[in-house]
C-alpha cells in the first residue's frame, strides 16, 4: 500500500511549502481539509493564506520562523475558513523546516483535529488567555530584567520568574572562559550540586555545551530523549529526578555568550507557544547579563582609578588629626575631577591640597592625575603655596591649550595677585578638547605651632570649626582657577590653628548637591558643623556627605529648580591638644593697601564671628565700626592694616567682643567734630557713641586703635 494512501485514510495530508518561490504543493487530502477539491494542486501563498483564519496566520508566521532559528518542528493549531469567512475545520499542523542556505522549504502534513470544549485550556497559539497571560508575564520579565544593576541581581530576577503554566524548578546559566563551560549562578540546587559542571570542555557531549557550539536551543522533553541524545552526561542529569529539560542559546550582537537551562520536575511538550515564551526570556536575559557585564567591568575600571589616583592619608601625624572622603556623583564613574592630597614637607610640615577640575568625564579625570602629580611634585620641592599655586596653573594651561608648559622655569614666590572673590563653579561636562580650568586649595600647617599657610585658586573658602562649636567661614585672598591665565599670582593667607579647632576644605559639590546654591548650601553644612559633638572626624566627615548626598537630602533641596548634582571631596583638618575650657573665638586678617576690595570681606569676617550675637544693632555697629578703622588705615598710612577680632566669655558666660586695627604709622587719630557737609572725620565720634569702650594704644611701631562691645544680658534682649 503506497504512503498517501495510508496517510488518506487516516484523514493526513501532506503539504510543502517553498518560501523561495512562495509556491504550496498540497496532495488531495491537505487540499481537502483546506477546503478544495479533493485533487493535488500548486497554489500561491497568498491563495493559501485566504483559507486560513487572519489571527492564525499571523501566529504560524512566528512559530515557523522560530522552528528555522532553532532547527526544531513547526506545530500549530489553525482554523480553515470557507468563501464566506466562516470557520470550517480546525487543522493541527506539524512540518519540519528544510535550510539551503537563506532559504528553506517546510514539509508537513495537515490533520483535523476536535474544537476544544469551552473553559478547557489548550496550550496553543489560538488559546487567547494564555496568550495573554503570556504577554503579561513578559512584559513583567523585561521591566524586571532591564532594571537589574548586577550579574546578581540578574540572576536573583531570573530564579524568581513564574512562566504562565510550565515554570521550571530549576535554572542555570552558563558562561564561557575560553575552552570551558562554567557556571555564573543556578537556582533549585544544592550547594555543591554545580561541582561537575563548572569547569567542563566545550567540546563535552553536555547539552549546554552543544547549545554553546551550535547557537541552536536543545529542548529534551523527556528522560529517554535526554538518554538518547546525550548518554555520557546522562547520569549527571539523572539523580536531580527532572523530567524535562529546555537549554537555549544567549546571544548577544550575533555572539553566544552562555547557555540557559530550564529544568522542569513535571513532563513539558515544548510546544511552539512554550518554545517562543522560553526563547524570548532567553534574549532578554543574554541581554540583562551583557549589560550587567559591562556596568561591573566599568565599576570595576572606576574603582581601581579611584584606588590609583585618590591617596591613602597615611599613618597618623602627631598632633594633627585628618579625614578626607571623596564621593562621585555627577557622572557614570566612579572618579572624575575632584581631588584631594596630603604630602609630606621637610621639617616635618604638611601640605594638604584639594581641588576640582572641570568637568565629569574621562578626561576631567585624567587631567586630574597629572595635576596632583605636578602639584607634589613642586610642593616637594620646597616652594611657598603661592609658587606650588603658580607652577600648576602654567602647567595646567600648557597641557590644555596646546603649548610646552612651564613648571618650575618661570615663577616665583609673588606676594601679590588677584584677589579671587568667589569659587569657581562647574561648566557641565565639558568637551573632549579644548582649554580646561581646575579650582584649589593649597595649603601648609606646622604641626607644632598649628601656623597655617594658605593660597587659594577660584575655590570655595575654607571653614573652621572653633572649640565652642561655632563654625565661620575663612575668607581668604586668591586668584583665578589654575589653567586659566598663565601668569596668575596667588597671594598667600596666614593664620593659626588653634588646639581643638578643626579646618574643612570641600569642593563646591559639598555645597552645591541637591539644588541648593553656595549661600544656601553653606547655611546647610554650617548647621550640621555646629550639631557635631566635635568628638570623631570620621563620624562628622559621614555625616557631612550623608546630609547632602544620603536618603534624607531629597527632602532638604535648596532654592535651585533642579538638584544639581557634582563630585564631592571634603578634607577635614583638626588640631589636637590642651583647649582651654573659654577658649575666644578669633579671627585676623591682612588688609593691604594694593587691595581695598578686602574692606568688605573684613566685614564679612565680623559678621561671620558674631552670627549668632544676640543684638543685630549690636552686629550693624561692630561692622560699621570695623569698615571705619579699616578705611582710615588705608587713607592716612602707607602701610597695610591688621586686623584682629575676638569674642571672649567671662565666668558668668557674658560675651564680649573686642576688635583691634594696627598699622606701622606713629600718627595717632584726632577726634574731630565734622561739619554736616563733610565726607570724612566720623570714625572716633562713631566709636565715642557705638562702642562701649575705645581706645588708641600706641606701639613700638605704629599704633593699634581698639574698640569693645558687651552682649546685653537676657533681660535686656527683648
Amino acid at each position: 500500500m503506497r504512503t498517501e494512501d495510508v496517510l488518506a485514510a487516516i484523514a493526513t495530508g501532506l503539504w510543502r511549502w517553498d518560501n523561495a518561490s512562495g509556491i504550496v504543493t498540497l496532495d488531495a487530502e491537505a487540499a481537502r481539509l483546506l477546503g478544495l477539491p479533493a485533487e493535488p494542486v500548486e497554489l500561491t501563498e497568498a491563495a493559501v493564506r485566504s483559507r486560513f483564519h487572519p489571527v492564525d496566520w499571523n501566529e504560524i508566521d512566528g512559530v515557523v520562523n522560530l522552528a528555522v532559528a532553532e532547527g526544531t518542528l513547526a506545530e500549530a493549531r489553525l482554523r480553515i475558513m470557507d468563501g464566506h469567512g466562516r470557520v470550517i475545520r480546525t487543522v493541527r499542523s506539524r512540518s519540519k523546516p528544510l535550510v539551503e542556505g537563506t532559504d528553506y522549504q517546510l514539509v508537513g502534513t495537515l490533520q483535523e483535529v476536535a474544537e476544544p470544549q469551552p473553559g478547557t485550556a489548550a496550550r496553543t497559539p489560538i488559546t487567547g488567555d494564555w496568550r495573554r497571560s503570556r504577554e503579561a508575564f513578559l512584559l513583567d520579565a523585561g521591566r524586571a530584567l532591564a532594571e537589574a544593576r548586577s550579574t546578581a541581581e540578574v540572576l536573583r530576577v531570573a530564579a524568581s520568574l513564574s512562566m504562565p503554566g510550565f515554570s521550571p524548578d530549576g535554572l542555570a546559566v552558563f558562561g564561557v572562559a575560553g575552552e570551558r563551560l562554567t557556571i555564573i549562578g543556578h537556582h533549585g540546587h544544592n550547594v555543591g550540586d554545580e561541582g561537575p559542571f563548572t569547569s567542563m570542555s566545550v567540546d563535552t557531549d553536555y547539552p549546554a555545551a552543544e547549545v554553546v557550539r551550535t547557537g541552536r536551543a536543545i529542548y529534551l522533553p523527556t528522560p529517554d530523549e535526554y538518554l538518547r541524545r546525550f548518554p555520557v552526561t546522562w547520569p549527571l542529569a539523572q539523580r536531580f529526578g527532572r523530567e524535562s529539560w529546555a537549554y537555549l542559546p544567549l546571544i548577544v550582537a550575533g555572539r553566544t555568550m552562555g547557555a540557559w537551562m530550564a529544568a522542569f520536575k513535571h513532563p513539558v511538550g515544548f510546544t511552539p507557544d512554550e518554545r517562543s515564551v522560553l526563547t524570548t526570556v532567553a534574549r532578554m536575559l543574554a541581554q540583562a547579563l551583557a549589560r550587567a557585564g559591562v556596568a561591573e567591568s566599568e565599576r570595576e575600571l572606576s574603582l581601581g582609578l579611584q584606588r590609583t589616583m585618590l591617596p591613602v592619608l597615611g599613618p597618623g601625624i602627631p598632633g594633627l588629626h585628618v579625614a578626607a572622603r571623596y564621593v562621585p556623583t555627577g557622572g557614570g564613574l566612579q572618579v572624575g575631577g575632584d581631588w584631594y592630597d596630603m604630602i609630606q614637607l621637610p621639617g616635618g610640615r604638611i601640605a594638604l591640597v584639594i581641588g576640582d577640575v572641570q568637568g565629569h568625564d574621562v578626561r576631567a579625570a585624567g587631567l586630574m592625575g597629572q595635576l596632583r602629580i605636578a602639584l607634589r611634585a613642586y610642593a616637594s620641592e620646597g616652594h611657598r603655596p603661592d609658587a606650588v599655586l603658580s607652577r600648576a596653573s602654567r602647567f595646567l594651561y600648557g597641557i590644555t591649550s596646546g603649548e610646552t608648559p612651564e613648571g618650575a622655569d618661570g615663577g616665583g614666590d609673588g606676594d601679590g595677585g588677584e584677589s579671587g572673590g568667589g569659587s569657581y563653579g562647574e561648566s557641565g561636562g565639558g568637551s573632549d578638547s579644548g582649554p580646561r580650568f581646575a579650582t584649589c586649595l593649597y595649603l601648609e600647617i606646622d604641626p607644632v605651632t598649628g601656623v597655617v599657610d594658605l593660597a587659594r585658586a577660584g575655590h570655595p573658602h575654607p571653614a573652621v570649626r572653633m572649640t565652642d562649636g561655632t563654625v565661620l567661614l575663612r575668607p581668604t585672598a586668591g586668584g583665578l582657577p589654575l589653567g586659566i591665565d598663565p601668569d596668575t599670582d596667588y597671594p598667600t593667607t596666614r593664620f593659626t590653628l588653634e588646639p581643638g579647632e578643626t579646618l574643612m576644605m570641600c569642593t563646591d559639590g559639598l555645597l552645591e548637591t541637591g539644588g541648593h546654591d553656595l549661600d544656601s548650601g553653606w547655611e546647610r553644612i554650617r548647621t550640621l558643623l555646629e550639631g557635631h559633638d566635635g568628638e570623631s572626624l570620621e563620624e562628622l566627615a559621614d555625616s557631612l556627605v550623608e546630609a547632602v548626598h544620603g536618603p534624607g537630602s531629597h527632602y532638604t533641596t535648596g532654592p535651585l529648580a533642579d538638584r544639581r548634582e557634582d563630585d564631592i571631596a571634603v578634607l577635614l583638618l583638626s588640631r589636637q591638644g590642651r583647649t582651654a575650657r573659654q577658649a575666644p573665638r578669633r579671627t585676623m586678617m591682612t588688609i593691604a593697601q594694593a587691595e581695598p576690595e578686602r574692606i568688605a570681606a573684613a566685614r564679612q569676617h565680623v559678621r561671620q564671628l558674631l552670627h549668632d550675637w544676640t543684638d543685630e544693632d549690636q552686629i550693624d555697629s561692630a561692622v560699621l565700626m570695623v569698615s571705619e578703622m579699616v578705611t582710615n588705615v588705608l587713607i592716612h598710612t602707607d602701610g597695610d592694616a591688621l586686623l584682629v577680632a575676638e569674642v571672649t566669655c567671662d565666668d558668668a558666660c557674658r560675651r564680649r567682643l573686642r576688635v583691634e586695627v594696627s598699622d606701622t604709622s606713629d600718627e595717632l587719630p584726632h577726634k574731630r567734630h565734622p561739619g554736616e557737609m563733610a565726607s570724612s572725620g566720623r570714625g572716633l565720634v562713631l566709636m565715642e557713641m557705638l562702642a562701649h569702650a575705645w581706645g588708641v594704644d600706641p606701639r613700638g611701631e605704629g599704633k593699634s586703635i581698639w574698640f569693645e562691645l558687651n552682649e546685653p544680658p537676657p533681660e535686656e534682649r527683648e
